[in-house]
């Protein structure tokens, strides 16, 4: 199982078999403090690291894009599709929180910025990818039904 991090310069790759770490460089302006600002270049960067190191047939736990779906030559690499789905207010409560306390945003500019740029662009580009998920968990980690189908789904796959 692999798991990928972003962080402004690079993607970390973590192999949990072997422990080792593999660090891509990502080209300057598709990340920067903490927000993707071109998706289709992260996602060709994605495409070419696992082809780069045969990752092909493993597992992945990513934290990375939530326009993956979107992709198609992705999508193609996938055995499952699973969309966390979780309500809109609770999105919008966990961004304001951030937001205000990690960032030093005023409420005001958090609700701006909402209303006008995210929950569009969530509306337009989020929502619809829903349609190519295998699987959409409604209410993320706390619904456990949804999660014991996916864990026994993924031991039978591995």
């Amino acid at each position: 199982m692999f798991t990928f991090e972003l962080t402004d310069n690079y993607i970390l790759i973590y192999n949990h078999k072997t422990k080792e770490i593999i660090k891509e460089e990502i080209p300057y302006n598709i990340i920067s403090n903490n927000k993707i600002y071109d998706y289709l270049k992260l996602n060709k960067i994605i495409i070419d690291i696992i082809n780069k190191y045969k990752l092909l047939n493993s597992l992945f736990k990513t934290k990375i894009n939530i326009l993956i779906f979107e992709n198609k030559e992705l999508r193609d690499l996938m055995d499952i599709k699973i969309f966390v789905d979780t309500d809109a207010d609770i999105r919008f409560i966990r961004r304001l929180l951030r937001d205000v306390q990690e960032r030093g945003r005023t409420l005001d500019s958090v609700v701006t910025q909402y209303c006008t740029t995210v929950k569009p662009m969530h509306e337009q580009f989020v929502e619809p990818s829903k349609k190519y998920a295998d699987i959409i968990v409604p209410e993320g980690g706390y619904n456990t039904v949804a999660l014991n189908m996916i864990i026994e789904k993924i031991r039978s796959i591995i």
